[in-house]
């Protein structure tokens, strides 16, 4: 457990990716199993502990600390994982055997009931040292927060083992924690593992941003790009699972697009709630999210939020593998595909009619439909490759809408943020002069406006609730967002789609900022 907690500790304060995937190929390479492994599913954000949750944390901190001083002690650090680490140093200390090894705390907590749990987790503290009880606690509630995706973490793989990146992402999502067949791979004790007789994720082909220039339509294909979320449905001849943007199965959240789902096959498409009129076109993402983050779902949601999928691509045809023929010819295929498949939960993505790049830009323009974020633009020859290639795909989002908000409240942020106000939450007047909150944002703006923002929201707080600060309705922030929409969860009766702070309008009065019915009639 020392070692992770020390790898852990050089992870947070080593900026260059370079360098944080140097020190997880050196890791990967020096532990013995099944240490590393669980250690590779818990920076590839792959680790699950069912029996500790974060309020088995805070009773564990309830029996040992005051109330009062440890919620207060919170709100400064910003983070409870450190809180507790912090405050452990306080009490007398127990000796039990030594440090234990990572596999060990992960099949201690695995075999623990979740009444047990916090009892477990004290008697392992008094094991470690700080930095092994923050590596602890953080591991316990899968919050590592050092600043590794599930990527940069199968990068560190390939390189520890000289492998390359795209067949550890191919075998990857088939094999599960401690990822004993994958080490076997990479030492060369194995062939590599062959998953083709289940149902298994494959990386999605993403996009460049086209941000400044033009593409020739003679030799791109131009579709919307919708904005729902992006869905992968991998089928046998014996089960179909769906598998999110990031390789999670999402399968038990949306039963009846697997159900209705028949062939052999992988395809890549945007999973989208329908509308309220039969037959209509996408709802908003507001209507999607009603489903998104469940295990399961009830016939009664299914039937409010009706799911389907529109799709993009196709890229295995029985056991047939496409993904190296050309844009044009998979997309011949997925139409002979799509054809046998039940209309109502499956659909094509329609090409764009354009007769050149400017007409494009024209239709992009005039094109406001709630669930459209913008255009996307496929070579029709490029084959059908993980990760983003320059020169193949590109996304071309509409331009932003923009709105003057006040501040309201603030709250500190998290990790290297918590020590700083961060997150705001901004409104609008209503018609009656009362500031609703439409929104919630914590980018946007450069370091030096951070610690500006900062300093007013200090300066000028009227009211605290718990680690939320209110403030005095004085400064206007203008708001970039891609969409809004109507929403029953928020009393201003609107919500925003990715709301960032483009500008600090310090030269505004607040009486000057937007009012609600403006943002309802940007509602597409």
């Amino acid at each position: 457990m020392e070692r992770f907690a020390e790898l852990l500790d050089n992870l947070v304060y080593t900026r260059s990716r370079d360098r944080k995937i140097a020190l997880i190929a050196g890791y990967l390479r020096e532990t013995p199993d099944p240490d590393r492994g669980w250690a590779l599913a818990a920076l590839a954000g792959t680790l699950s502990i069912a029996t500790v949750k974060n309020n088995a944390i805070r009773n564990m901190a309830d029996e040992r600390f005051d109330p009062a001083l440890f919620r207060m002690s919170r709100d400064y650090v910003g983070d409870t994982a450190e809180t507790v680490a912090l405050m452990w140093d306080q009490l007398p200390h127990v000796d039990s055997g030594g440090s234990p090894k990572l596999g060990e705390v992960i099949e201690l907590l695995n075999n623990a009931s979740r009444a047990r749990a916090p009892s477990l987790l004290a008697e392992l503290m008094d094991r470690l040292d700080a930095k092994g009880r923050f590596a602890l606690l953080k591991l316990a509630s899968g919050g590592l927060r050092v600043g590794i995706s599930a990527r940069l973490a199968k990068t560190a793989f390939a390189q520890a083992f000289d492998k390359q990146v795209d067949d550890v992402e191919e075998v990857w999502h088939a094999l599960r924690p401690p990822y004993a067949e994958l080490f076997a791979w990479g030492e060369g004790r194995s062939e590599r593992p062959d998953p083709a007789e289940s149902a298994f994720f494959r990386p999605f082909m993403l996009a460049h941003p086209l941000d400044d220039g033009s593409v020739d339509l003679a030799d791109f294909a131009a579709e919307w790009k919708w904005d729902g979320i992006r869905i992968q449905i991998a089928a046998t001849d014996r089960e179909v699972r769906l598998f999110s943007r990031g390789g999670d199965e999402v399968t038990g959240a949306f039963p009846e697009i697997a159900e209705a789902f028949s062939g052999i096959g992988v395809l890549d498409g945007e999973l989208l709630v329908r509308g309220e009129v039969q037959g209509g076109e996408a709802a908003s993402f507001n209507a999607l999210q009603q489903r998104l983050g469940r295990k399961t779902v009830t016939a009664a949601m299914q039937a409010e939020y009706p799911v389907f999928v529109r799709l993009y691509d196709i890229l295995f045809d029985h056991a047939e593998d496409l993904r190296g023929l050309p844009w044009s010819a998979r997309r011949d295929r997925l139409e002979h595909f799509a054809a046998r498949l039940d209309p109502a939960r499956f659909d094509l993505s329609t090409i764009i009619d354009a007769r050149d790049f400017e007409h494009l830009g024209e239709i992009r323009a005039g094109s406001r439909e709630a669930a459209i974020e913008g255009v996307m633009l496929k070579r029709k020859d490029s084959p059908y490759v993980a990760g983003r290639r320059v020169g193949l795909w590109y996304k071309w989002k509409r331009e932003p809408l923009v709105a003057d908000c006040v501040m309201m409240y603030a709250q500190r942020g998290s990790g290297k943020r918590s020590s700083y106000y961060s997150d705001y939450t901004f409104g609008c007047w209503a018609d009656d002069g009362t500031l609703l909150p439409v929104g919630k944002a914590y980018s946007g703006f450069s370091d030096e406006e951070l610690k500006w923002l900062d300093r007013f929201v200090r300066n000028n707080t009227v009211a605290r609730f718990g680690p939320v600060r209110e403030v005095e309705k004085s400064l206007v922030l203008e708001v970039a967002f891609d969409a809004v929409h109507e929403s029953k969860r928020h009393k201003s009766g609107i919500a925003m789609r990715f709301p960032r702070i483009s500008r600090l309008r310090r030269d505004k009065p607040a009486e000057e900022a937007d009012m609600v019915e403006t943002l309802r009639g940007m509602i597409g």
